[in-house]
């Protein structure tokens, strides 16, 4: 027996699912633990299912939402590293030399040894290049609210600010939000990717991704960076 709500098991969604709608009058076979076992009986009331141990063993991939392809904090600063001019410690193919020649000629303008960099196209929207990754700027996106462009797509190297960003909106935005951040926003189809999510309680399943999507830590590095203002009217 396990307690579904503190569970973090390797059943598949999709397996999840067909359990409860379409197989529950007989066991259904996970894994769990590195170990393989029969689910007999879910008791929906009480959170709790029932298992019993078997050398079939079951499914254990999962093909639901998940960060873990979303580039960390430390590797993002290690290609920013690479992009201001510092060279791998292996050795490189010429191929991988020039492409990494290419690639700092591209991002030249968007990485400062000194900190971050707001830089604003020539469309008039700005851009402020972090370089956190994926966690940390989804975590600053959230923070920062009212003065981030809405509805846009998180990546790992930068965030959209509002046109009218400039030093002194800025400041007051790194002042609102210093040591006031905020876990990011979760969307319906990253709750229903979620693992048992059926039997979480909503607002369970949506802080426990929020918390896996954060980077409480590196946003606030990166908040208390210096920030320097260009135009970069090639983006």
């Amino acid at each position: 027996m396990d307690e579904l709500g503190g569970s973090v098991s390797a059943f598949s969604a999709s397996s999840w699912r067909a359990h409860r709608f379409g197989r529950r009058g007989r066991p259904w076979p996970g894994s769990f633990g590195g170990a393989g076992w029969l689910v007999t009986y879910i008791d929906w009331h009480r959170k709790r299912y029932y298992v019993e141990p078997t050398d079939s063993g079951g499914e254990a991939k999962w093909r639901g939402f998940s960060f873990a392809r979303a580039t960390s904090f430390e590797l993002t600063r290690a290609v920013r590293e690479v992009l201001l001019g510092t060279d791998p410690d292996v050795r490189l193919t010429k191929r991988a030399v020039a492409s990494v020649g290419e690639a700092r000629d591209h991002f030249m303008e968007f990485v400062h040894q000194g900190g971050t960099l707001i830089t604003r196209g020539s469309g008039g929207y700005a851009r402020w290049w972090t370089w956190a990754g994926h966690r940390a700027d989804a975590t600053l996106a959230a923070s920062l609210g009212a003065f981030t462009a809405p509805s846009q797509r998180i990546n790992d190297c930068w965030i959209r600010l509002r046109e009218d960003t400039g030093p002194q909106v800025w400041k007051q935005a790194v002042a609102d939000a210093s040591g006031q951040l905020c876990l990011p926003e979760i969307d319906e189809q990253a709750l229903e990717g979620l693992k048992f999510a059926e039997a979480l309680p909503p607002r369970l399943a949506q802080a426990t991704l929020a918390g896996r999507s954060s980077d409480l830590g590196s946003a606030q590095a990166v908040l208390d960076e210096p920030v320097r203002f260009v135009a970069a009217f090639g983006s």
